[in-house]
């Protein structure tokens, strides 16, 4: 059982990154797609840098009050002209530390994601899921995300994955 813990939901800081880094990798995943190395790849510091200039985006972590990153997600809030003009928050990069998956901790940063994008004034709270996590799918489904679209992406340096 995990003990109880102070969670504290904020924006990401620079000194974030190696932790961020470090759960992104730590997943079947991630590890073919992310480079945890100390130093950290400039390219994820330059990312950072865009996305703290950018109002409408939030890159988001928890921290057990001890300065251990727990869990990420990133928020971007998107102006529609459908929907009459309406925005919508679109989460992505989500991950829970290894050792406190099941405890809740993913559930209390989605229901955080959701109340910060009703206090922007979105109308609708999206995401995508690899088809390879169906425990992320059946968590997301839990919280009342509907498979409701056919998402598709294209990849523009060939890989032909995500």
């Amino acid at each position: 059982m995990i003990e109880m813990r102070t969670l504290d939901f904020r924006r990401a800081t620079r000194d974030d990154l190696p932790s961020i880094v470090k759960l992104l990798a730590d997943d079947p995943l991630g590890a073919q797609r992310e480079v945890y190395s100390v130093p950290l790849p400039q390219s994820y510091y330059d990312a950072y840098a865009a996305i703290e200039r950018d109002d409408n985006n939030e890159l988001v972590v928890v921290d057990d009050g001890k300065h251990e990153i727990l869990g990420v997600l990133q928020m971007t809030f998107i102006p529609c002209i459908t929907y009459q003009g309406g925005w919508r928050a679109l989460i992505e990069g989500v991950r829970v530390a290894t050792e406190v998956r099941s405890s809740g901790i993913g559930k209390q940063l989605f229901l955080w994601a959701i109340e910060r994008a009703r206090a922007r004034g979105c109308h609708m709270v999206q995401l995508t899921s690899d088809k390879a996590r169906p425990d992320a799918i059946r968590f997301y489904e839990s919280l009342g995300f509907v498979a409701s679209h056919e998402g598709m992406k294209l990849r523009l340096d060939g890989s032909g994955t995500e």
